[in-house]
């Protein structure tokens, strides 16, 4: 994979045992990428250990939850051991509540939500910035039409993936000095939360129905190859975008 476009390059990827992330790690594996996939459930991490293993590619698992501040420095720290470098960063993980109306919704889901989606993202920023800062670096924040749209029912998910996109903006400018480029991709793609969701044939319908190219996305062939693209040499003049990588949804 010499010639590949991320080879050489170690990625650090959240929330990585399923779905988007799991796309995203497969498709950077296929482009050459060292992979370091950080989550809370073994089984799961296992399986894209196996697909990443089957793509050619080198992988790292590590357990660990991202809304606890002491797992970000762990597994940055094991992967500049195990791969000697840090290049890039994609924040995926995401612990969801179920659905309330606003009214009903509990304290307690907003924090959730805010621990695991805003400050997980925060600390392996954080913790990434030592590695990045003389070299440059591309970190890959996901965010959520959810967010963007106001979905109802989706109160704490969509806030805390909005305070997402709005610290990126805010980092991309502190860090551009650095040559470190901070995106935001939000997806419409099959997932755990989106097929758990959607699980009726019929809502699952209705979805597809307001995507324009009439599908729901793969996470590897359509969220995975933007995410190479901001990872790459390619695109070394974007920063602070938000990319909806969602069929025209």
């Amino acid at each position: 994979m010499s010639d590949a476009r991320l080879a050489g390059r170690t990625a650090i990827i959240t929330g990585a045992g399923t779905g988007v992330g799991q796309g995203i790690a497969i498709a950077m594996a296929k482009q050459g990428a060292n992979i370091v996939i950080c989550g809370r459930t073994p089984e799961t991490l296992e399986d894209t250990r196996e697909k990443v293993k089957a793509a050619g590619g080198n992988i790292l698992c590590l357990e660990g939850s991202v809304a606890d501040s002491e797992t970000a420095p762990r597994v940055v720290a094991a992967a500049v051991e195990e791969f000697g470098t840090l290049d890039i960063l994609v924040n995926n993980a995401h612990t969801f509540s179920p659905t309330l109306p606003m009214d009903q919704t509990p304290e307690s889901d907003f924090r959730q939500h805010m621990e695991s989606g805003f400050f997980g993202t925060v600390y392996f920023m954080q913790a990434a910035f030592p590695q990045m800062k003389d070299k440059g670096g591309s970190i890959i924040n996901l965010a959520s039409i959810a967010g963007v749209a106001g979905w109802p029912l989706f109160t704490p998910y969509a806030a805390a993936k909005e305070a997402i996109r709005g610290m990126s903006r805010s980092a991309a400018r502190d860090w551009g000095k650095h040559k470190i480029r901070v995106n935001i991709i939000i997806p419409s793609s099959h997932s755990k939360i989106t097929d758990e969701y959607f699980k009726d044939p019929a809502a699952m319908e209705a979805v597809v129905a307001t995507i324009p190219l009439g599908y729901m996305g793969d996470p590897e062939l359509d969220i995975g190859g933007v995410a190479v693209f901001l990872a790459s040499d390619e695109a070394r003049y974007v920063t602070g975008q938000t990319l909806n990588a969602d069929g025209g949804m």
